[in-house]
């Protein structure tokens, strides 16, 4: 049962992930459980080239698994085969109330976008059909239509309510009608 998507997308220094910190840290301390995708558009190096695991990726392995007593981690060579779908990467997650994807700005899912217009850079929702809501640190924009809800990005508080209040009305895209 994977139930509901959010994606965060924004530019480079939007607060994004600190955004997504509270917003984690708050739902699960309310009971709800939490998934993370985080996409990158740089090589991930999840331990020195010097170490075990990466000694044997390197070496040929498909797949390692790192497993300690506090976690593990799966790391899967691509080895010139392309990128997993979005909705791929979800299939290999376990069920949640709620997994919050950072990045994807492309994917078709619903999406919270982080603008702040101090960075020079443009708003994305004119442009994308997805963005349901804009967490801001300004003003609603006379440009922006009525129907996307804009968040005080300087009160975190009221973004969690609004999303706690979009997974009671099933506002956002559910993991089985993305596939």
């Amino acid at each position: 049962m994977h139930a509901a998507v959010l994606g965060v997308v924004g530019w480079s220094g939007s607060g994004k992930t600190t955004l997504l910190e509270y917003l984690i840290k708050e739902l699960a301390r309310s009971g709800k459980t939490v998934n993370a995708i985080k996409h990158s558009h740089h090589d991930v190096t999840l331990e020195p080239p010097h170490k075990d695991s990466a000694r044997l990726r390197n070496a040929g392995a498909g797949q390692v698994l790192l497993a300690s007593p506090f976690r593990y981690a799966i790391v899967q060579e691509l080895r010139s085969e392309p990128e997993p779908s979005l909705q791929e990467l979800l299939k290999k997650l376990d069920p949640a109330d709620l997994t919050l994807v950072e990045g994807y700005k492309w994917a078709n899912l619903s999406k919270l976008e982080v603008y702040r217009p101090s960075l020079g850079k443009p708003a994305i929702y004119p442009d994308d059909k997805h963005i349901v809501a804009v967490a801001s640190d300004v003003a609603r924009l006379d440009d922006c239509p009525a129907q996307i809800t804009w968040l005080n990005l300087n009160l975190p508080e009221d973004i969690l309510a609004w999303i706690h209040h979009g997974l009671v009305q099933h506002r956002f895209s559910q993991f089985n009608e993305m596939q």
